[in-house]
């Protein structure tokens, strides 16, 4: 399996704070579609007629967070990306969610946009487990592969799942709720204490599109709260694995190098030599290390990684 290694490093820290105005934004739109049953919300950037890349974003995000990568790219693409159910400005399934349902509706939303043609397909965290897994399950559908900070989950044991599953029935019986902020500025608040990287003005951007008032005026997370339930079906990663084996897209891996992620695999020798086990299994693969970010790298380095992403499309 040809792995080529690539590894790029910001050579100012003032990069990472660098803040396009909204005037220089590229403009966004929105559209609705039906998916499996639920309205969807899909954002679009870029003119119709250019290439399409499917942007796919992850848990307890929205499609606007890709926002500042999509601005850093260089070449003329039409990014298409969803608010994945009970996200954002999509319908809220009502019950539970399970990760096929999101396999499921990236299928639907493919064949909505690009019913005959292989697609480009980017994917961050969830977006990224969703989409690598798609393309092994779907291998004729993906063209080119992006996976940013797609390591997945802790391998887990088959006796957890009765401890998994006690704790999901207690949890289902509890009524859920989306923390309020009595103001945008406090959601802004909270989005650079989860990554301090963050300028004040990305975080005021990103907080008018993660969150909005509610009835009563405080402003509330954009998610169903039952995502927040824990999923009583254990972390498979040998299935996982497997599906990954099956892609036949070349695939840009990018990590993060201060990546949050990496520390719940274990010890640092541990966590990276699971992580690499895991990448062995994708026949091709360029591999991408970003310095100065954290997991949320669209945010703390958005131009590197969209010449990167630039590039490997190329």
């Amino acid at each position: 399996m040809p792995v080529r290694h690539a590894h790029i490093f910001a050579v100012r820290t003032f990069s990472i704070y660098r803040f396009h105005p909204p005037f220089d934004m590229k403009p966004a739109r929105s559209e609705f579609i039906p998916v499996r049953g639920l309205q969807y919300h899909i954002r679009h950037w870029g003119d119709q007629d250019a290439p399409v890349l499917f942007m796919l974003h992850g848990w307890m995000d929205v499609s606007a967070s890709f926002q500042f990568l999509v601005d850093g790219l260089q070449r003329d693409w039409h990014v298409i990306a969803p608010d994945w159910r009970g996200f954002g400005g999509s319908d809220r399934a009502g019950s539970s969610y399970w990760f096929p349902d999101y396999l499921a509706d990236l299928d639907a939303i493919l064949m909505h946009y690009s019913p005959a043609a292989a697609v480009h397909l980017l994917g961050h965290s969830l977006g990224a487990n969703v989409a690598g897994i798609y393309a092994g399950v779907r291998a004729h559908r993906v063209r080119q592969l992006v996976m940013l900070e797609g390591l997945g989950m802790p391998a887990t044991q088959p006796d957890a799942a009765p401890a998994r599953y006690a704790q999901w029935l207690d949890d289902i019986q509890k009524p859920q709720g989306m923390h309020g902020y009595v103001t945008q500025a406090g959601v802004a608040a909270r989005l650079k204490k989860n990554n301090p990287r963050l300028s004040d003005e990305r975080a005021a951007f990103l907080a008018a599109h993660w969150a909005a008032p509610n009835a009563s005026g405080a402003w509330e997370i954009l998610a169903d709260p039952l995502h927040k339930l824990p999923n009583p079906n254990l972390y498979r990663v040998e299935e996982v694995m497997a599906c990954w084996q099956q892609i036949t897209a070349p695939v840009l891996w990018v990590e993060a190098r201060e990546s949050e992620l990496l520390p719940r695999m274990g010890p640092p020798e541990v966590a990276r030599a699971e992580i690499d086990r895991r990448i062995a299994n994708i026949r091709d693969v360029t591999i991408l290390m970003v310095e100065n970010a954290g997991h949320m790298l669209q945010h703390d380095q958005p131009e590197i990684v969209a010449h990167a992403i630039d590039s490997f499309l190329d």
